[in-house]
């Protein structure tokens, strides 16, 4: 047999043939969703630093690092449900570094004046006290479910801390006035999605 016809047949045989029926799912893949997630753990402090220091590109750099978050927070959720790799621990983290992304930027920001205090108040509150109807709601074997808004809460926080953080004027565009506008319409699905909350979760835990 000539030794090309052997080379083509081993490198035939070493691919990996995928299909839609294969298991793709890695088990110490570099973007197994529970380590972007922890990865987004470790960007609330360097978001911190960068704003509470100074430096000529610190406020872009924080931006950008917000940005990494934010395609982080989507790109682990759609491999965890890609791979069907959804575990406890991602469950349990994946709210934690969004809360801690959104008061690494908030504090700093308020800190200098950027958003009044009570609307920081008001969204890290809602953060925590839903955080806390979870928790409490798994101890007694109750799921909440995450309202329909949440996601598209997620994303005008996301947006607003970026444009609140960058804060100059670009043509006609005030970054400033529309991040504003991107955190209040953030704080409207808040409040709502977090009056959801407590609804579901008296439901099922004091009228089963």
């Amino acid at each position: 047999m000539p030794q090309s016809t052997q080379i083509q047949k081993s490198e035939l045989a070493s691919r990996t043939i995928v299909g839609p029926d294969s298991d793709t799912r890695p088990t110490h893949a570099l973007f197994h969703p529970n380590k972007l997630t922890m990865l987004r753990l470790l960007l609330a402090p360097i978001i911190i630093t960068l704003l509470l220091t100074e430096g000529l590109y610190n406020a872009p750099l924080a931006a950008l690092v917000v940005v990494l978050g934010s395609l982080t927070d989507w790109l682990d959720g759609y491999l965890a449900r890609r791979w069907a790799v959804e575990s406890d621990l991602g469950r349990l983290l994946d709210p934690v570094a969004d809360k801690l992304i959104l008061v690494a930027a908030l504090i700093p920001l308020t800190t200098y004046g950027s958003v009044p205090a009570w609307i920081a108040v008001l969204l890290i509150g809602r953060e925590v006290a839903v955080t806390g109807l979870r928790w409490v709601g798994e101890r007694r074997n109750t799921v909440i479910e995450s309202s329909g808004t949440g996601k598209y809460k997620t994303a005008f926080q996301m947006l607003a801390l970026i444009l609140l953080i960058l804060d100059f004027d670009w043509w006609i565009f005030d970054f400033h006035r529309l991040g504003m506008i991107a955190l209040w319409v953030s704080l409207i699905l808040s409040l709502s999605s977090g009056v959801s909350y407590v609804r579901q979760f008296w439901r099922q835990v004091f009228q089963p």
